[in-house]
């Protein structure tokens, strides 16, 4: 695979390519996780891919997927080109702060790629039949040039639940047709859920949207039909193609032998009981209090179960700089839970995990990747959403789907989640009747995702006919 760390510098796909993809990921860890999977899934139609980001997002996405980029068998057709960015502070993450805010000047950073992006796409136009260029909605403002390029178009990356997209959009159009009441009554809020910078950073990009092609989703029919076929309705779509192709990080549920190679913590799931783990990891923004993180410390030790923790600071718009101290585990924790109990300071390969058999419950944040993870592989949610999507995700895997039970509530978001609620809903889920029939839906709903997504499945048969509109003559 290429790598080109220089500015601007163009690897052109060989002359006998018609088409060539360009992939414009948001800088953020989450976005960036989709559409490495997006590269990866579209260069097995033998399609070269063209990934551009700044130069220090390709640098944490090397990092991250360097196995994953390594194990690629298309490997050659995927290159990276890496952007420079004027320089910007990063600040620490802010646990008082449900939002990612300390984010933000990595965000503002991306503005400044509109150039070299549309450098590189009019060089790789004239030597390609068609340029495709796949964007996520919040670099709109980004490839907003494109349009002036003859024989270049543009496709939305949808990051976040079809489910989330629907509401918010059907509530920016003054709800244009009528939904069940009863849902929308119980349907949480979007107070609270973003900052007002990043709100006036979707406003930028929101002129720049409508000259697109379609829209793809990291999601399936299996999952989120009902809500793919709102969003099909032209009182919301204005005859936009629509492509559901996910989940991306579908993986078989497998256990995994142990290895030196392994993870730490794969190899303490190795000597677990089938369906006996629950794993807790909140992503790669969010940051816990001392108060919360002694909360729910103390009721992962009263709940008597096994337990992954994934304790980390929040990531920080450079990943590389000094990271965040992160708040201090009660005296004596890991002690006392030797045996039954994990602790994972930093990075942790979050789909082996889900994937593991030992794995049986997952206590979530609902961020839209860890939500997919979760239901390919067929493990029940406690949710905990923070930000964003995450409330009407968390609300989308408790009520709708009814794969999850509730730690945290959004209407509740400026409270602490005591000890006593942690102990009581891993209890629940892991170990209760009431936990044993979510898991028997979870395991179900996997299953119809997985046929989903192997050949002859929905998800697949749309991903064949994004590649065939995207190759189409003339």
């Amino acid at each position: 695979m290429e790598v080109d760390e220089r500015n601007a510098t163009v690897h052109s796909p060989s002359p006998v390519a018609e088409v060539v993809v360009v992939m414009v990921p948001f800088v953020a860890q989450g976005h960036l996780n989709q559409l490495i999977h997006l590269s990866r899934l579209i260069s097995t139609y033998k399609i070269p891919v063209h990934f551009v980001t700044t130069t220090t997002h390709i640098r944490q996405v090397r990092s991250r997927f360097h196995d994953f980029i390594s194990r690629s068998a298309a490997s050659n057709l995927i290159h990276f080109h890496a952007l420079p960015t004027p320089p910007f502070t990063s600040p620490h993450p802010n646990p008082s702060s449900r939002f990612p805010s300390h984010l933000q000047p990595a965000f503002e950073s991306s503005l400044h790629l509109r150039r070299p992006v549309a450098d590189l796409i009019l060089s790789l136009s004239s030597s390609t039949t068609r340029v495709a260029v796949i964007h996520d909605f919040m670099m709109s403002y980004v490839v907003q040039d494109v349009k002036a390029i003859p024989n270049a178009e543009t496709y939305i990356f949808r990051p976040l639940s079809a489910f989330h997209t629907f509401w918010l959009t059907w509530e920016r159009l003054s709800r244009p047709f009528p939904v069940d009441p009863g849902m929308l009554k119980r349907l949480p809020s979007a107070d609270g859920s973003l900052s007002p910078e990043f709100k006036e950073f979707v406003k930028q990009q929101l002129p720049h949207v409508g000259y697109h092609v379609g829209e793809l989703y990291d999601s399936s029919r299996a999952i989120e039909g009902e809500y793919l076929e709102y969003l099909e309705r032209e009182e919301l779509n204005d005859y936009k193609k629509l492509w559901a192709i996910g989940p991306f990080n579908h993986a078989d549920r497998t256990s995994f032998t142990v290895s030196k190679n392994h993870h730490k913590c794969l190899q303490w799931l190795d000597l677990q009981p089938p369906t006996s783990v629950v794993y807790v990891s909140f992503g790669t923004t969010t940051t816990f209090t001392d108060e919360q993180i002694t909360e729910l410390a103390i009721g992962l030790e009263r709940s008597q179960q096994r337990f992954i923790w994934v304790v980390r600071a929040a990531d920080k718009g450079d990943v590389f700089e000094d990271e965040a101290k992160m708040a201090d585990l009660p005296e004596g924790f890991e002690e006392r839970v030797e045996g039954r109990g994990l602790v994972v300071r930093g990075w942790a390969p979050q789909t082996e995990i889900l994937g593991h058999v030992a794995t049986g419950g997952f206590m979530t944040h609902c961020g839209w990747n860890s939500c997919t993870e979760s239901i390919s592989n067929g493990v029940p949610m406690a949710t905990w959403p923070m930000h964003s999507d995450q409330p009407r995700n968390a609300f989308l895997m408790t009520d709708v789907l009814r794969i999850g039970l509730v730690v945290k509530n959004w209407e509740h978001r400026d409270e602490l989640v005591t000890s006593v609620v942690v102990e009581d809903v891993i209890r629940r889920l892991m170990d209760s009747k009431e936990g044993e029939d979510v898991r028997e839906r979870a395991v179900e709903l996997a299953d119809t995702v997985k046929k989903s997504v192997v050949e002859g499945g929905e998800s697949s048969k749309e991903t064949d006919s994004f590649i065939s509109y995207i190759s189409r003559h003339g």
